[in-house]
């Protein structure tokens, strides 16, 4: 796995989420390790909740939470994406005059979460058919918040599934708000802004906050692994 997050150009990911607050990731997984996944969901004993998103007025579809132990591929991805991830997290942190500072290794990061009474894991597996959607969000859990995340496709965008796109929208502070749409191959991953991030104007530094949503299903089956680095409380 180590290898596999190397080949990529972290500078230019870092660049990229600066400039407007995701990156995509190629083929992070393999057709087999996304299949096999997907195949993860009918597993109810892997997961500690299973949440329909209509019950609570956060769309259409389903989603369930992993429980620890995490499956090896989420664990290792989770651990190898923080890593990469957490100088990008603090030189955010310095741009925003905030006074924290993310630890350089995510058991260090968990310590902290659980110290704080955020123990229960947030990997977690989405599905989605025709009609359903996700509405614009944050993934916020707790007191203690990694402000980046990844979003892996599980389905082949055209043969799986039809429409489902990755929408970000940023509140920009004193402006209208600025949407993106992403549509992610098979095995993508899409690194976004949990929270807000920085944004340099002409007078320094300002906090861009950014929801993240899909769009309508238009027909198939829409698979995803999110994976957040803090824990819930």
């Amino acid at each position: 796995m180590s290898d596999n997050l190397d080949r990529y150009d972290w500078g230019a990911i870092h660049a990229s989420l600066d400039a407007r607050g995701y990156a995509v990731l190629p083929a992070l997984l393999t057709e087999r390790q996304c299949r096999d996944m997907a195949d993860l969901y009918q597993d109810d004993s892997r997961f500690r909740s299973h949440i329909h998103m209509a019950r609570h007025n956060f769309g259409r579809g389903e989603y369930k939470y992993l429980r620890y132990p995490l499956p090896a591929l989420v664990e290792g991805l989770r651990r190898q994406l923080y890593r990469r991830l957490a100088p990008i997290a603090n030189a955010w942190c310095a741009r925003l005059k905030l006074d924290q500072h993310y630890p350089g290794s995510l058991p260090e990061f968990l310590e902290r979460c659980h110290a704080a009474g955020q123990v229960r894991p947030t990997p977690l597996l989405l599905k989605y058919g025709k009609g359903d959607y996700n509405c614009l969000h944050q993934d916020l859990y707790g007191e203690h918040v990694f402000p980046l995340q990844a979003i892996v496709m599980l389905s082949e965008p055209g043969r799986d599934f039809e429409g489902g796109e990755l929408m970000l929208v940023e509140n920009r502070p004193r402006m209208q708000s600025l949407g993106h749409v992403v549509r992610p191959g098979l095995g993508d991953a899409v690194i976004i802004s949990v929270n807000q991030r920085p944004q340099r104007g002409a007078r320094g530094d300002y906090r861009v906050a950014l929801r993240h949503g899909v769009a309508e299903i238009s027909s198939g089956v829409r698979q995803t692994l999110g994976i957040i680095m803090h824990d819930a409380s």
